[in-house]
């Protein structure tokens, strides 16, 4: 079975984006089901996968990354406001048996993602 997994780098900070939020949902007739919420440990990782086992199905899912707070609470912005607040990544899963990995890498004025291994 397939399984889904996540890590987050603050490239501002140069280092792991550790205790951030971050929720899973399946889009399904253009509404959003949410399957599971997660804090990312102090490895910027989560200690399992997101989405696994009997969950993993094929189909189009949203991972959502709240920047915003986590720049907040490590003191990255100072007094100014994040440009990156809420990141939002749209994908789909295709393949019921692969291993899908969805980095973050992101600052408080960019973000980009790819499909991990």
């Amino acid at each position: 079975m397939g399984y889904l997994t996540t890590h987050v780098l603050d490239t501002a900070k140069g280092c792991p984006g550790s205790a951030m939020q971050v929720r899973l949902y399946r889009i399904v007739d253009r509404r959003s089901e949410l399957l599971s919420e997660i804090v990312t440990n102090s490895d910027g990782r989560c200690d399992s996968p997101i989405l696994a086992a009997d969950d993993f199905k094929m189909g189009k899912y949203e991972l959502v990354f709240e920047a915003g707070d986590y720049f907040r609470r490590s003191g990255t912005l100072g007094s100014g406001p994040s440009f990156v607040e809420d990141v939002v990544i749209r994908f789909v899963i295709s393949d019921e048996s692969d291993h899908y990995h969805v980095p973050l890498i992101v600052s408080p004025y960019s973000f980009s993602t790819y499909r991990g291994s």
